[in-house]
Formats: structure tokens, sequence, C-alpha cells
């Protein structure tokens, strides 16, 4: 099984003046991961606005991601569908179309339910042999999964070998985690990178996130990996304000497009409805903050 590592580009979805899929940037976006020195990227996840997606924007997406990738990174796709089934069936089609591995935040369920979970892993699992990275992204899955069930969930399923973790405090969570695992399980960060120092001083493996500039994340990644602490520390806390900001809760994707806008990776910086898109006011204050860090 191929060893999930380092920093994960999140990608969005471009879209075009009419909110169409614009698949003319998605070279512009691969670059970017590849030049910055990620080891992968993911698509068709929260960042990807996959739910807003119909299933032919879907399978396109992910084909000319992987096309365009030419096995220069890892590609981690979202495969989560309203059941278990459906997820099946988007899981088998993206193993056919090349994917290195799968992410999938746990089927939608009325009520909190951990059996059921389990059964929607174990399902998937036993269906496909692609390496699985569970999401656990409360906010966004509405399902709460304890460590000792994230625990059960690696311990019991042969493919269920790494996390995205998303669950704030996200740093106690790593060291729970990484015990109950004996370190086996690896664990990726993300909510944009707010904690990337943290949890790779906890363990965490690396993070997987759209933050629009993921070569200043691989520099605090490979200084880690060097054991050069102090450095990690630096480069972190002088971009911090930058990772902040384009973290807000609700605009963090629209702040990402309209960086990744300016960077040249993309002509627009469209959300699709009902998501929201930054106002001008936010907008030249985002611009100001990149000027004056020197990244505008």
């Amino acid at each position: 099984m191929i060893g999930l590592e380092g920093i994960y580009f999140m990608m969005p979805t471009p879209f075009d003046d009419k909110y169409r899929v614009e698949y003319d940037s998605i070279p512009a976006l691969v670059e970017l991961a590849v030049k910055a020195g990620c080891q992968g990227i993911v698509c068709l996840g929260v960042m990807g606005e996959a739910s807003r997606l119909s299933d032919s924007e879907r399978k396109l997406m992910l084909e000319s991601v992987i096309k365009e990738v030419k096995g220069r990174l890892v590609v981690v796709t979202g495969a989560n569908s309203a059941g278990t089934d459906t997820t099946i069936q988007r899981c088998i089609e993206a193993a056919e179309l090349g994917a290195t591995a799968l992410m999938l935040t746990p089927v939608p369920i009325p009520k909190q339910n951990l059996s059921t979970i389990f059964n929607f892993y174990k399902a998937v699992t036993s269906a496909i042999k692609l390496p699985i990275v569970v999401q656990d992204y409360p906010k966004e899955s509405n399902v709460f999964m304890p460590s000792d069930f994230i625990s059960l969930l690696h311990h019991e399923l042969e493919m269920a070998q790494y996390l995205k973790l998303e669950d704030p405090p996200t740093p106690p969570k790593v060291t729970a985690i990484k015990n109950l695992t004996e370190g086996k399980m690896g664990i990726f960060g993300g909510l944009g990178g707010v904690f990337l120092l943290e949890e790779l001083k906890r363990g965490a493996c690396g993070t997987m996130t759209g933050f629009a500039y993921p070569e200043i994340l691989v520099s605090v990644h490979k200084h880690m990996s060097d054991g050069e602490e102090e450095q990690a520390a630096e480069v972190f806390f002088r971009y911090l304000p930058l990772i902040r900001y384009a973290a807000q809760e609700g605009i963090g994707l629209s702040l990402r497009k309209e960086v990744l806008k300016r960077r040249g990776m993309l002509r627009h910086a469209n959300v699709r409805h009902p998501g929201i898109e930054i106002d001008e006011v936010t907008r030249q204050e985002l611009f100001r903050l990149l000027h004056t860090m020197k990244l505008a």
C-alpha cells in the first residue's frame, strides 16, 4: 500500500463567469501543487464544492485532474454520496479512473449512530481496495467520531489507514489517536492549516488543505521533518495572519479562490450558490494583507 504523508493541496473547482466548471483552469492548479512541492492533490472535497457538482461534472473533473497530474502527485478524491451503495459506486468509478486513494466522510444519517457509520466504512472497504482517508469533520457531516471509534475503524478495517482530522481542538485528538493506534494511523490536519505546527509536533504526517500558498506549508513540513523545529515555527508564525484570515468560516473558500485568481491560477473566483462570495471590503482587506506580507 502506498504511504501517504506531507502536504496535499485541496483543489477548488474552477467556475467561469456563468458558473460552469472551467476545466481549462485545472492545469494551472495542478502545476501549483507540483511546483510547491506537495506530495499530492485532493479533488472533489468540501473545498471542491463536490456537493454542488453533477455526476458528469464530478467524473470529468477527476478525469481531468488525473490526466494533468501525469503520475507526478498522489491523487486523493472525495467519493461521498447520500447513500452507502451510491458511495460505493463512486468509489469504484474513482478507482477505475486511476485515483490513488479515497477520502470519505461519514454517510449522512438523521441521528448519531456509530454502528451505522462503522457498517458504512466496512461496506466501502469491502468493495474497493484503495486506501481510505476517513474525514473527521463534524461541522460538515454532523457526526462526531470519538478517538476510540476512529481507532476501531483503523484496527478493524484494513484500508482505513488514514484520517483527515478537522474536529477541533485538533492537537489533543492527534495525540489521542496516535496513542490508541500505536502511531500506525496516518493523521492529516485540515481546517486551513491553522494548527499545522502543533499537529506536526504531536505526530501528524501532514495536512490536506486549500490554503492558496501551499509552498509555505510545504516549507513548514520540511523543516519539521528535518528536525528543524525553530525554523518551522518561524515560517509558520510569519504567515499565520494570512492562514488565519483565509480560514474564516463560511467565506474561506471564496477568500482562497480570490488569492488563486490573483496568483493567476483561476480566471474567476466564483463560488456556486448557495456558497458565500466575499464583498469588496473583505476583498480589499485580503489584498492589503497580501501586500503587507509581501505576497502581492
